[in-house]
Formats: C-alpha cells, structure tokens, sequence
C-alpha cells in the first residue's frame, strides 16, 4: 500500500483546480497515461462541483478532503464532505438525448434533455473503473474513485 497524500480545501468553486491538480500530480507520479490522467481530472472536477452544490447547498459550508494512494495497481482517489447524505441510487440514470440529426427535436429540446440530472455521476462511472459512495451519519460522505495502472 502506498503513501496517503492528503489536502484539504474550502468548499469553492474556485479550489476545484487545487483539487484537480493535487490529484493529477499524484496520476502522474503513479504512471498513469495522460488520457487516463484527464479522466481522473474530469471526474474530480464533476464531484467537487457536485459536493458544493448539492451535499453543501453551496459555497463556504464546509471542507473538502481529497486524498489519494497508489495500491495494488491502482490509482485510488477519495473525497470526503460533511454535507447532506446522498445516496448515489436516488439519482435517475439520464435520459438520452435525441441523435442530432434527428429532425423531430430542435437544438434547444436536445439541450434541455441533457439539464435532467445525473450526468455528473453517468460521467464519473465512464471515466473511472470503479466508483463507490458511502455516507455514515457521523462522519459524512466519502466518495471513491479508482483507476487502474496499466
């Protein structure tokens, strides 16, 4: 098991690069590819922005902890709030949008499609091998990101 890298930021929109390229570094340390290094920013960017908006309802309600390790192969990413519980199967599987040559929908109705929710997660499922919630009353939510070092 490899060494815990730990940082600690306010809950703002602003201190999602800090995280993002915290974690990248440690990607990139790790051996990961430069495309598998973009996922993980990516997914990070997608769940910062989630625990700002929704766990904390908005900025400045709280911290944000993200570790990460490398263990057995794999790059391991953990962020950590102390906002609201979620619950990761409340969340609807989004909608997909119409093709976009499709002339029954315009631009607009395709894009509307797209603002129904559940992206940020559907993405961060794409972009990383494997995605874990857990949420304890005490301690809050943590979210588990891994990806595999080829």
């Amino acid at each position: 098991m490899g060494d815990k890298h730990v940082l600690t930021v306010l809950g703002r929109y602003e201190q999602i690069k800090s995280v993002c390229d915290f974690v990248a570094d440690g990607a990139a340390q790790s051996g990961l590819t430069e495309s598998a290094i973009f996922h993980i920013e990516l997914a990070c960017d997608e769940a910062c922005t989630n625990i700002i908006e929704h766990a904390y309802g908005g900025e400045n309600q709280g911290n944000i902890i993200v570790s990460w390790q490398k263990e057995d192969g794999r790059f391991v990413i953990t962020l950590h709030d102390n906002g609201r519980a979620f619950n990761p199967n409340n969340v609807p599987i989004p909608a997909m949008p119409p093709p976009p040559d499709d002339p029954e929908f315009s631009e607009a109705e395709i894009v509307d499609s797209l603002k129904v929710g559940g992206l940020g997660i559907h993405f961060m499922r794409k972009l990383m091998d494997d995605v874990q919630f857990q949420f304890n009353e005490k301690t809050g939510n943590t979210l588990i990101m891994i990806k595999k070092i080829s």
